[in-house]
Order: C-alpha cells, then sequence, then structure tokens
C-alpha cells in the first residue's frame, strides 16, 4: 500500500465509486461478500487497491495545504516539481491560531513585529504526491488556496 487505507466514513461517502471499482474487477455484490468472509486477506488488499486509487486522485489534483498550529500556519502551494511555502508565526507566546480570536489577533497584526513570515520553496526529491501525502499525515489539509493567495499577493506587492 502506498498511501493509507481509506477510514470507514471515507469508504461509506465512496460506496458507489467503490462498487464500480469492484464491478471492474467482476466482483458483484454476492462475491464481494464471499471474500469478506472466505478471504479476507483478497478483501483487504482490495481496499488498500481502492485507497491507493482514490488518493493517488486527490493528491493528483491538489494544489493548495494549509497547516494550523497553537504559534504557526503553514501555506503551501503545490506545483509539479516544488512546493512554495508561507510560514506565519506568531512572536506573542499566547497567541492561538487554532481559535477564532487567534485568526482574528492575526489578522490585526499581520504585518506587525508580533509575526514572523518566511517564504520558502522546496524541489520534490521523490515523488510529488507521496510528499504532499506526506504533509497530510503532518497535520496538513487541503485547501482552495484563498488564504495563500491573499498573503503571497501582499508579499508580491
Amino acid at each position: 500500500m502506498k498511501y493509507a487505507r481509506l477510514t470507514k466514513e471515507q469508504f461509506d461517502e465512496l460506496h458507489a465509486e467503490f462498487a464500480s471499482f469492484l464491478a471492474t474487477q467482476a466482483i458483484d455484490k454476492a462475491e464481494w461478500d464471499a471474500l469478506k468472509v472466505n478471504k479476507p486477506e483478497v478483501a483487504e488488499q482490495e481496499l488498500d487497491v481502492f485507497s491507493d486509487l482514490i488518493w493517488e486522485g486527490v493528491l493528483s489534483r491538489a494544489e493548495y495545504l494549509e497547516h494550523f498550529s497553537r504559534n504557526h500556519i503553514f501555506l503551501f502551494q503545490c506545483f509539479e516539481t516544488h512546493v512554495q511555502s508561507i510560514v506565519l508565526k506568531s512572536l506573542v507566546e499566547e497567541t492561538d491560531f487554532l481559535t477564532t480570536e487567534g485568526l482574528q489577533w492575526l489578522s490585526d497584526n499581520m504585518f506587525t513585529e508580533n509575526i514572523e513570515m518566511k517564504v520558502g520553496k522546496k524541489v520534490f526529491t521523490e515523488d510529488r504526491n507521496a510528499s504532499i501525502f506526506e504533509l497530510i499525515q503532518q497535520g496538513a489539509f487541503l485547501s482552495d488556496g484563498q488564504l495563500f493567495s491573499q498573503i503571497n499577493s501582499i508579499i508580491e506587492s
């Protein structure tokens, strides 16, 4: 398995897609039910292959990621060969970007000495999708890129 198995909730959401996936392998509902009972290891493999296919599609389309922690916000824009990053760090210890108040504080203090901002670029040294998946495993999530774009346009002007 290249990535991670989807959760039960994710499989529930993708029920129709999973049924289509099984159909492409000539596995109908009755055969799937039999596989789960008689050959659970084969059923597990099918779940893993489907999970990897879904992850591969999602990661291939991934363009923006965000990761929030108490004192840091990591914003990423993913390209084919590299990732651009903007890292915001609060220099005020009691700031908490995980709260609405913390985000409001950020908005009020964005371009003050209370915020340290670093911009970077990292070339993918391994598979692009594997690199993006690693960021997700560390807590990043896919985003629409609005925050990255807003901050980046201010930095560039």
